[in-house]
């Protein structure tokens, strides 16, 4: 995918050195953005491999408004094993407390809770929140089917009342979804850009979300755009970076969901990704 491997190329030619919250320390550039045509192909990594079952069960949990990392692990999901809420585990980095932020379940009112639950008191992993809240899925999706030329269907993460409650908070903080030409178009803003980790889940994530609104809405698939802010590459990974810039992109592959009957009944089995070419993974460490 161009658009990515020129954003971290800019990255590592004009890119900052700062600190960060982690203590590892990055290079970043201020701003930059992600554009993809959906008809191109689905934008999944191929330089290195991205694991689509890991980006579709984090979206399933995400959509289903879950804030226990157990959810996550008895799929064989680990991406969120070493965070916790800050309420339960304060944030710190000796080895102790990062073995205690593994062992505890909630995350806190994460993405997914304030997309289905804004404005709600959270209380617990393990708390019943339905109806309290703006279920901000279900206020798209009807936007969508009823009025699909408005200019506000937007969904927030990013909560100012409950930013204490998570680590990290909320990296991709918002997104808006509009129809033109009867193609639905998706574009999300992220405040702080993991750019070799998180960003290729980022654009995945998305593009799977983009998929299973138009599949929900009956429009085709458009036009996927990113609006990156502290956009970045940690310290530790840019030899791996430096590698992946080596490789040659592969042709695009295309995703297929069966059995679909609502984004809210959708499963992450149910999405299959075809024809996915890629070259081997790349190891980089994850900055906690």
């Amino acid at each position: 995918m161009k658009a990515y491997l020129d954003i971290v190329k800019k990255i590592l030619e004009e890119g900052i050195e700062k600190k960060d919250r982690t203590g590892v320390g990055t290079i970043a550039i201020a701003g930059a953005m992600f554009e993809h045509d959906m008809s191109k192909g689905f934008p999944l990594m191929t330089t290195k491999a991205v694991p689509l079952r890991l980006v579709a069960s984090e979206l399933e949990f995400f959509i289903r408004g879950i804030c226990d990392k157990k959810w996550l692990q008895d799929r064989d999901n680990h991406i969120w094993d070493e965070w916790c809420t800050p309420e339960k585990i304060p944030y710190a980095h000796d080895e102790e407390t990062k073995k205690k932020m593994m062992e505890e379940r909630d995350l806190g009112p994460i993405y997914g809770w304030q997309w289905r639950h804004f404005g709600a008191k959270y209380e617990g992993y393990d708390k019943n929140y339905d109806g309290k809240g703006v279920d901000q899925i279900k206020r798209l999706v009807n936007l969508l089917k009823t009025k699909p030329h408005d200019r506000q269907m937007l969904v927030l993460a990013w909560n100012p009342m409950d930013v204490g409650k998570v680590i990290p908070p909320f990296c991709h903080y918002g997104f808006q979804v509009t129809v033109l030409n009867g193609r639905l178009n998706l574009m999300w803003n992220q405040r702080s850009v993991d750019s070799a980790l998180g960003l290729p889940f980022n654009i995945a994530s998305y593009a799977l979300l983009l998929h299973l609104l138009a599949k929900e809405t009956g429009f085709k698939e458009g036009r996927l755009v990113g609006f990156l802010g502290d956009t970045h590459l940690y310290l530790n990974q840019l030899e791996g970076i430096k590698e992946q810039l080596t490789r040659n992109p592969f042709p695009l592959p295309t995703i297929k969901t069966e059995n679909f009957t609502s984004i809210f009944d959708w499963k992450y089995t149910d999405t299959k990704v075809e024809n996915y070419e890629h070259h081997p993974r790349i190891k980089f460490e994850i900055a906690v």
